[in-house]
């Protein structure tokens, strides 16, 4: 039993489908409709695997970023270890004369000359050391050990150094040790 209403517009008859017990698949059905769903099936599929290849691409990216980050920090060190070992082959130099010779002003002025070429070698990395002795007394750059009763315009200055501080390329990298004036 098909239940066919029809309209008139502008003298045009229309034929809709009422009957409501009828499955819609019978009269919607359309061929091209399915090759649309195929053809939409096969870009998904397309776009799937393009993702999976670019989070594959992604990890690996990640991994190897992570093992290049562990070789640099394992070798950041390398430049200035390489740089000291001249500092070292004097330190042996010295050593053997202190064992050999027993000119105290020779020794004396063996190790001064090791001294300096250590300083040297780190002031060529950008390694400053900080003054502070009769500086004021910087939270920012100092670490106050103890306070002691000193003259009136030493109050608030830094009178002894217990630990140098240090900058590494205009950076702290230690802070002074200090005794503050009171």
């Amino acid at each position: 039993m098909k239940e066919k209403v029809t309209f008139t517009q502008e003298n045009e008859d229309l034929n809709i489908n009422a009957d409501a017990d009828v499955p819609g698949n019978t009269y919607l059905s359309n061929p091209e409709g399915e090759e649309l769903v195929q053809k939409l099936q096969a870009e998904l599929e397309e776009q799937k695997d393009k993702y999976l290849r670019l989070f594959a691409e992604f990890d690996n990216f990640k991994r190897r970023n992570a093992k290049e980050k562990i070789e640099l920090i394992q070798t950041a060190g390398k430049d200035v270890i390489i740089s000291l070992l001249e500092v070292m082959d004097d330190c042996d130099r010295a050593e053997k004369q202190l064992l050999e010779n027993a000119d105290i002003t020779a020794q004396k002025e063996g190790v001064q000359l090791v001294f300096n070429k250590l300083r040297t070698t780190l002031q060529a990395r950008g390694l400053l050391a900080m003054e502070s002795i009769n500086t004021d007394f910087d939270v920012e750059k100092h670490e106050a050990i103890t306070e002691i009763e000193v003259a009136g315009k030493l109050k608030g200055k830094v009178v002894d150094e217990v630990e140098k501080g240090y900058y590494l390329n205009q950076k702290i990298i230690r802070f002074a040790k200090v005794v503050v004036g009171k």
